[in-house]
């Protein structure tokens, strides 16, 4: 804080000289340890969960602690799936296993890098594309990773995390790198963390990382008695 503004805020709060510059350290620090939002603004009531959910660009550099990535693996554990297949697979890093990072990051196509490093852990989603029990084709084993990303998702929101998920990651590369079976397909990456200050990310992305999420009105894809013809609903 400037010289002279400091004795002046001394002097009309009845501090001692120097206490300022200490009060706006510690407010500064409060601002850099609070969590940004970016609530949705919904047209109907929904839970607090899915309001707060959102995917930022920009991450903290503050580490994710194992205990909350195992109940974020165990909530996707716990998805739907049909006939309970569970075709799901992560492979997970963390940002201080900096080897194994460093190879799920170079996974991810050049402009998920760009941003994507800066995140705590790392994951990439995997679905066995077959039923196990007869080798039929599971047409719902993509939605099925979508459901136990979702889970993982929702649970990292409670636990005041931020979830990045992208589709731009390079599968052939994840099938060398990891020995992919052939009837398993590399579909996505997720990047895990806290929300970080958007003036850290290239110019490019700062605007994206504080626009608002726009979403379609519900007449718009809910629809009754004929494709594109609103459900009376709304």
């Amino acid at each position: 804080m400037d010289g002279f503004l400091s004795q002046i805020f001394c002097v009309f709060f009845g501090l001692p000289v120097g206490a300022a510059d200490k009060v706006a350290l510690g407010v500064h620090s409060v601002i850099a340890c609070t969590p940004r939002t970016m609530n949705a603004v919904t047209d109907y009531s929904i839970n607090d969960l899915i309001v707060k959910r959102w995917s930022p660009y920009s991450f903290a550099n503050r580490s994710v602690s194992d205990e909350d990535l195992r109940s974020l693996f165990e909530a996707a554990r716990w998805a739907a799936s049909s006939y309970n297949e569970q075709p799901w697979s992560f492979i997970v890093a963390k940002k201080e296993e900096a080897e194994e990072f460093a190879r799920v990051l170079s996974c991810l196509v050049e402009f998920n890098q760009k941003w994507a490093g800066a995140a705590s852990v790392l994951v990439l989603g995997i679905t066995r594309l077959n039923f196990q029990r007869n080798n039929k084709p599971n047409r719902a084993a993509v939605h099925d990773l979508g459901l136990a990303a979702c889970s993982l998702v929702l649970e990292a929101t409670a636990r005041g995390l931020s979830v990045h998920q992208m589709i731009g990651i390079v599968p052939e590369r994840v099938r060398e790198i990891y020995s992919v079976p052939a009837d398993c397909e590399p579909m996505t990456a997720i990047a895990i963390g806290y929300a970080g200050d958007p003036n850290d990310l290239p110019e490019e992305l700062r605007a994206r990382d504080t626009s608002r999420r726009p979403r379609k009105p519900l007449k718009e894809f809910v629809f009754r008695g004929k494709w594109g013809v609103a459900s009376s609903l709304f």
